[in-house]
C-alpha cells in the first residue's frame, strides 16, 4: 500500500488549507482500515493530529486542533482529508497519514502499518 500525501504549502496565520492523502496498492486495505493524521515538527517527536475509522464515524482529534481540523474521507476514492482552518504558526510541521492495521484508529502511532511521506505545512505569523 501507498499513501501519497498532499496539499500542503505557506500559508498565514487564520488561513487554511486541506490536505488529502490518496492510497493505492491493495484497495480493499483502505476501505477497511482506520486512517489518521500525525505531524512532526522540527526537533519535535511525531504527534497525533486526527483519526477516523473505516466507516467514518468515529472520529478523534487532539486537543491542539480540536474545533479547527476536520478529517473525513471517501472510501469510493480511497482518500482521506484534513481540512485545515484558523492556522497557527505552531501548526507548522510535515504532516503524515497513516493507515491503522484494523477497522479502528487511535492517536498511538503503532496502530498504524502504512505511513506516507509526509507534506509540509508552513504557516507565517
Amino acid at each position: 500500500v501507498q499513501l501519497q500525501a498532499s496539499g500542503g504549502g505557506l500559508v498565514q496565520t487564520g488561513g487554511s488549507l486541506r490536505l488529502s492523502c490518496a492510497a493505492s496498492g491493495r484497495g480493499r486495505i483502505f476501505s477497511n482500515n482506520g486512517m489518521g493524521w500525525f505531524r512532526q515538527a522540527p526537533d519535535k517527536e511525531r504527534e497525533f493530529v486526527a483519526s477516523i475509522s473505516w466507516n467514518g464515524r468515529n472520529i478523534n482529534y487532539s486537543d491542539s486542533v480540536k474545533g479547527r481540523f476536520t478529517i473525513s474521507r471517501d472510501n469510493t476514492k480511497n482518500t482521506v482529508y484534513l481540512q485545515m482552518n484558523s492556522l497557527k504558526p505552531e501548526d507548522t510541521a510535515v504532516y503524515y497519514c497513516g493507515a491503522a492495521r484494523g477497522a479502528w484508529a487511535t492517536n498511538a502511532r503503532e496502530n498504524y502499518q502504512y505511513w506516507g511521506r509526509g507534506t509540509q505545512v508552513t504557516v507565517s505569523s
